[in-house]
């Protein structure tokens, strides 16, 4: 996600002075760490090189690996096409050697062929400034959805844009169109690939915040076709509300409900928006017509973040058997982000959130990893939740949650009994010769650890999980084993694998 996720005067809207200074700190701590370079990296004395921890695991096991030539990753989505499997991976800002042409290229979207989990191979890179392919990039989301008999890319570019690419040879991506250009910040959107209709996540620079909605039609994706604005009252253009809601982080929609979790690292807030209202109602940006079709909204405590939005419906509670109301309930597993390097800020968690009456989402419990099992503080980098998968493969689907947890790896987490989520089994890859460093500043000097940085994770209908590294570790295939693995709905063939 992007570094500074609010103007000053919003940092200011209720927070007070104290909150001001730890804000300017923080950002004379990320201009310093910028200018950490490899160079100084190596100049670093031994024990501020101090390595992440080995392999750990329980309840999962490794199948594949492929090190996505050292990019700094974000988001995979693995999509189906015809017989075989193609990962689809977003990266942070970097440029490096893409290692199929020998070229450096920025940071862009990575298609890894993983029909065979234990051998994923590369198949292309696709630079993030497509007008400049050398120049330092990112794409950080993306997509995919067939239409028409041909398969569809949706990503970010460069944080302004959002690019629209044929991918159905994957080892040839073709440029389609730019959806948009122009916005102050992009990042996780979403693809109705039944109606083509696309919730695209960024800032338009009328609007008071980073982060909204455009909504567009994709169902030809060389003719976008826009629809309306939407985001939540006092970010639209002309608001004069003093405290303006944190930013979108992105999207889950399904069947006529829109899930959409705003503040990833505090002043959290999850809404709950009518589909059908929200494409057919007045698209002028007015109070009015924000809130028409707002089904509710859940402001969390100024501490705890909203990141990923995931609901979990018609969950049927095998304790409450013999209840005569409230056996079948629904709720959204909402995940907060944690941010900063070696715990110094509040800790985040994933809240359980009933929304069977979705008028009044209620918290009824929160999943964390104890800090202690592990002294994931002193290791290094960012400790705590990012995100967790977004697939809704019936394997996993109302049974099994899997949330990446930076230096603490990946979490699976049986969410059957929703008010006691309990972890089934982990897995935390081992640094490579590609993991980067990450860096706390301390009395003005840079502490640097290499360290893991699990920082997002999916599944795909064969029931593999797939991680990938902020740091620039890579990918990593893994699987259910033990336990954990009896708990998932597993067809009755065999996984490749085993």
């Amino acid at each position: 996600m992007m570094m500074r996720e609010a103007t000053i005067g919003e940092k200011l809207d209720t927070t007070g002075v104290r909150q001001l200074k730890r804000f300017l700190s923080s950002v004379i701590v990320w201009s310093l760490l910028a200018c950490v370079t490899p160079q100084a990296w190596a100049q670093q004395p031994t024990d501020q090189r101090k390595k992440g921890h080995p392999t750990q695991q329980n309840n999962m096991r490794l199948v594949g690996f492929n090190d996505l030539q050292g990019r700094s990753s974000y988001q995979p989505i693995i999509h189906r096409q015809g017989q075989r499997w193609i990962a689809y991976i977003g990266t942070h800002k970097g440029n490096t050697l893409n290692s199929l042409t020998g070229v450096n290229e920025g940071n862009g979207t990575l298609v890894v062929d993983v029909t065979d989990p234990r051998n994923p191979a590369t198949l292309f890179h696709i630079p993030g400034n497509r007008g400049n392919p050398a120049n330092t990039a990112q794409a950080q989301m993306v997509r995919a959805c067939d239409i028409g008999g041909q398969t569809f890319l949706l990503r970010t570019s460069n944080r302004t844009r959002h690019e629209i690419w044929n991918v159905t040879d994957p080892n040839a991506p073709l440029f389609v169109s730019t959806v948009l250009d122009g916005l102050k910040d992009t990042h996780k959107s979403w693809w109705e690939c039944d109606s083509g209709i696309a919730y695209l996540v960024g800032g338009d620079p009328a609007w008071r915040t980073d982060r909204m909605i455009k909504v567009f039609d994709l169902s030809n994706p060389e003719r976008p076709v826009f629809i309306r604005d939407f985001g939540l009252v006092g970010q639209e253009p002309g608001s004069e509300v003093e405290a303006i809601p944190r930013m979108l982080h992105g999207p889950i929609a399904v069947a006529n409900r829109i899930y959409l979790a705003y503040g990833a690292t505090r002043g959290g807030i999850l809404q709950i928006v009518d589909r059908e209202k929200l494409l057919k109602g007045d698209p002028k940006p007015t109070p009015r017509n924000l809130l028409y079709p707002q089904v509710s909204r859940l402001d969390m405590g100024p501490l705890w973040g909203g990141h990923t939005s995931f609901p979990v419906l018609e969950l049927e509670i095998a304790d409450y058997a013999d209840n005569t109301l409230g056996r079948v309930r629904n709720f959204v597993v909402l995940v907060g982000e944690s941010f900063v390097n070696e715990c110094q800020e509040s800790q985040q968690a994933t809240f359980l959130v009933d929304i069977t009456d979705e008028r009044k989402p209620f918290s009824v419990a929160n999943f964390q990893v104890p800090e202690s099992s592990g002294d994931f503080c002193q290791q290094g980098g960012r400790f705590g939740p990012h995100s967790m998968n977004e697939s809704f493969t019936p394997i996993y689907y109302k049974r099994i949650v899997f949330i990446s947890y930076f230096n603490a790896g990946v979490r699976a987490v049986d969410i059957r009994d929703p008010f006691h989520p309990k972890e089934i089994g982990f897995f935390l890859p081992a640094i490579t010769e590609k993991t980067t460093p990450s860096c706390r500043m301390i009395d003005g000097n840079a502490r640097c650890k290499v360290v893991v940085q699990t920082n997002n994770v999916e599944v795909d209908d064969r029931g593999f999980i797939y991680i990938v590294d902020r740091a620039g570790t890579g990918l990593h295939i893994l699987e259910l084993t033990g336990s954990a693995r009896s708990i998932a709905r597993f067809p009755e063939t065999k996984m490749k694998s085993e």
